[in-house]
């Protein structure tokens, strides 16, 4: 205990390394500063050696910091570029190499699997009315393969022939493919040979080649041996009051699931390239992988289920698997994704959130440290400080259309004001005597209202409107109806 004490005492005296990306507000620094003691507290209940930890917003790393130790003997420093393993979090590299192979058309996510793994024929399926496995079941752990941490974690350096003789052996089943979601480690193993087969060389090349490169990630490697010397941070347990080295195991098939080695600085261009695919929008595309191709990785592919809160004035989380990486919803921190990584040696976690552009990390090199729950904590935090609003698209020409339109309405205290502007159905559903009286009532209570605050869009299609006026302010709810000339469906007043 005295040794983890000295350290985290060295840990918790070093400098903060932060690079700024676009100018910060001093709320944004305030938050950032705020999630230290998050960190330090978990580093320190946990027994961590060694730790960094970070925050990608607006496509750079805005806050990286770094406490610990990268290896207990030399008393080396994590540093932004030491290297860890990232175990789980591999698995989003080895779905988005899938879909690169299906944008070429070198793959089919819904065919057999075995049309592409030829080991594969030989399975015995559970019931005779199983499904074949298909590549889309192996991305999404549907493929009714056992659960396997923590066996799959040691399978690290099994080699690739070792592999094919191991699947053509046969496997056995959990279930029938395609019943339930049930993670699988050796299921994306068989999602590493199907990029390997596909694209005629191993996969650990094919994503080096079409995503690390690309992206400038040099000092990230499947194969520990390439890692930078004198930066690999070293894996411990904590056993008996003690760190003890665990066994660096890889590369091999099984690297497909959880064998990517990377830095701080590395992933954050990772994950600053990954959330610039959001929000949906004209030009250019980076020749990598295409924008709409990487936001397929957050479509809840089967069977949703919720988690039931886990702090205090929190909410349920809805929760679903995408592609590689876990997909929920709550109503504090709204649509995310995440993923931990867990090995024996090293804990990490990873949350980005796509509608704030902004997204927060942490590797530690203590074996299967619960990351997840300090990151997620740190999100929380970010949120709530409110310097990371959501971001919304300005708003289309119709909205702006129907926008002025509801003014004109409100205006003449009459909603024939702007006949145009109304869908077949908006009058139908309240007549023009119940909405005019309600208009009545609002222009006694507000007064005239000005030209509107900055519309705050839902979609393309949909707003609300906050109008300034002479006692208060006037809101509008506007839907608009799937015609062209645009015409509202849905127009509702308040004085919230």
């Amino acid at each position: 205990m005295f040794k983890f004490l000295r350290l985290a005492a060295l840990a918790l005296g070093l400098v903060c390394l932060a690079t700024p990306a676009a100018a910060q507000t001093e709320a944004q620094k305030a938050a950032f500063a705020g999630v230290d003691p998050l960190f330090e507290t978990w580093m320190r209940e946990q027994h961590v050696p060694g730790l960094v930890y970070g925050v990608v917003m607006d496509g750079k790393l805005a806050y990286v910091r770094a406490l610990g130790v990268q290896d207990v003997t030399s008393k080396a420093p994590v540093t932004p570029d030491s290297v860890f393993r990232i175990a789980s979090m591999s698995k989003n590299f080895t779905a988005l190499a899938a879909l690169k192979l299906r944008d070429q058309g070198k793959l089919t996510l819904d065919a057999p699997a075995e049309t592409i793994v030829p080991e594969l024929a030989g399975l015995a399926y559970p019931t005779t009315d199983s499904p074949e496995v298909t590549v889309r079941d192996l991305l999404t752990h549907n493929a009714g393969f056992v659960t396997d941490d923590p066996w799959g974690d040691r399978q690290l350096d099994m080699t690739e022939a070792d592999f094919s003789r191991f699947v053509a052996a046969g496997v056995p089943f959990s279930r029938a493919p395609g019943m339930a979601f049930e993670y699988s480690n050796f299921g994306y193993a068989l999602a590493g040979r199907v990029v390997t087969n596909a694209a005629g060389i191993n996969y650990a090349d094919y994503i080096e080649g079409a995503f690390l490169k690309p992206l400038g990630m040099r000092s990230s490697t499947y194969d520990q041996a390439r890692a930078p010397a004198g930066r690999r941070a070293i894996g411990y347990r904590w056993e008996d009051g003690a760190w003890k080295e665990e066994p660096s195991l890889g590369p091999g098939a099984f690297g497909a699931m959880g064998g990517l080695m990377t830095t701080a600085n590395d992933y954050a261009r990772y994950m600053a390239w990954e959330l610039a695919a959001w929000p949906a929008r004209d030009g250019p595309e980076d020749g990598i992988l295409k924008r709409s191709s990487i936001r397929e990785i957050v479509r809840g592919q089967n069977f949703p289920s919720v988690v039931a809160r886990a702090e205090p004035g929190g909410c349920d989380r809805a929760r679903a698997y995408g592609m590689g990486t876990i997909v929920y919803a709550d109503c504090v921190l709204g649509p995310h994704f995440t993923h931990s990584g867990g090995l024996p040696g090293y804990g990490s976690n990873v949350l980005m959130l796509p509608e704030r552009g902004v997204g927060v990390f942490a590797f530690a090199n203590r074996t299967y440290a619960p990351a997840s729950l300090v990151v997620r904590e740190a999100a929380i935090a970010l949120v709530k400080s409110g310097a990371f609003p959501t971001r919304t698209a300005p708003p289309s020409a119709g909205v702006r259309a129907m926008a002025d339109a509801a003014a004109k309405i409100y205006a003449a205290g009459d909603v024939l004001a702007a006949r145009e502007a109304l869908a077949m159905n908006l009058l139908l559903d309240r007549d023009v005597a119940h909405r005019n009286a309600e208009l009545a009532a609002l222009k006694a209570k507000l007064g005239t209202c000005r030209a509107p605050e900055p519309i705050v869009t839902d979609t393309a299609t949909a707003a609300t409107v906050r109008y300034p006026c002479e006692r208060g302010t006037l809101q509008a709810r506007l839907l608009l109806a799937p015609t062209a000339p645009a015409s509202l469906q849905v127009l509702e007043f308040s004085a919230p």
